[in-house]
């Protein structure tokens, strides 16, 4: 759920977003991560009983799935993952706080196996699922889309938030999400207005195509029965 009270059903990234503690995370969080990753065909899979893969798939396992450690550690993530949903802490922060370990926790390396099963489902839903690949790339579309129009905005500052407190960096960015969001939904309305009036000239370009290739008034009509065909060739005749 985001601030502004919006459900998330799918994440998308690029290849740079991607890495199997961000699966964990999104699937924690009861949303799909669905990035686009560059290098696919060098990803592995990673099974529970690597042993029962046909051989045909040998190549594509990249190794076991350590349950063990995700099962003595799961009273750990439940608790990471209820402190995410009551928003007590970012998932970004924990994230940050895994990354930060001079040695990998053993939440983390719970968290990156999770990741790995995540990641598994995912590949096999992408190559399957033609309308995954579409929704993320019109996704990925949009979001750069939007990202172009807020560097457009920032004039003089080239990217740059150039605040010193916590404070004024948070409302020079509400500031540049509110001129965003009051340009997107300016296009929008103009968008709808020009297809309603480019609706109605077609409408009555049709009209007086009508009126001028039927001078008599029009009676007859482009259906099927007044159009000629056999019963009409036959009356002829007669």
């Amino acid at each position: 759920m985001t601030d502004a009270g919006q459900k998330i059903r799918e994440q998308y990234a690029d290849t740079g977003g991607f890495t199997d503690h961000v699966f964990a995370v999104t699937a924690l969080l009861g949303f799909q991560f669905i990035p686009r990753i560059r290098d696919l065909p060098s990803k592995r899979l990673y099974l529970f009983d690597p042993a029962s893969c046909p051989k045909e798939l040998k190549g594509l396992i990249g190794g076991k799935v350590r349950e063990p450690v995700i099962s003595s550690n799961w009273p750990d993530i439940l608790r990471s993952a209820a402190t995410m949903v009551a928003g007590a802490m970012a998932p970004s922060q924990l994230l940050r706080k895994f990354a930060s370990y001079p040695r990998q926790h053993e939440l983390a390396v719970a968290l990156r196996e999770i990741g790995r099963i995540e990641r598994t489902l995912f590949i096999i839903d992408w190559l399957l699922d033609a309308d995954m690949q579409r929704r993320a790339q019109i996704g990925l579309n949009k979001g750069e889309a939007h990202h172009a129009l807020k560097n457009a905005l920032r004039i003089g500052r080239q990217g740059e938030i150039r605040d010193r407190t916590a404070q004024g960096q948070h409302f020079r960015m509400a500031g540049l999400n509110l001129l965003a969001a009051i340009i997107i939904y300016w296009n929008t309305n103009i968008s709808v207005t020009l297809s309603i009036v480019a609706t109605v000239m077609v409408w009555t370009a049709q009209q007086t195509f009508w009126r001028i290739s039927h001078p008599s008034g029009g009676r007859t009509s482009f259906s099927p029965a007044n159009t000629g065909g056999p019963k009409d060739d036959q009356t002829a005749l007669a």
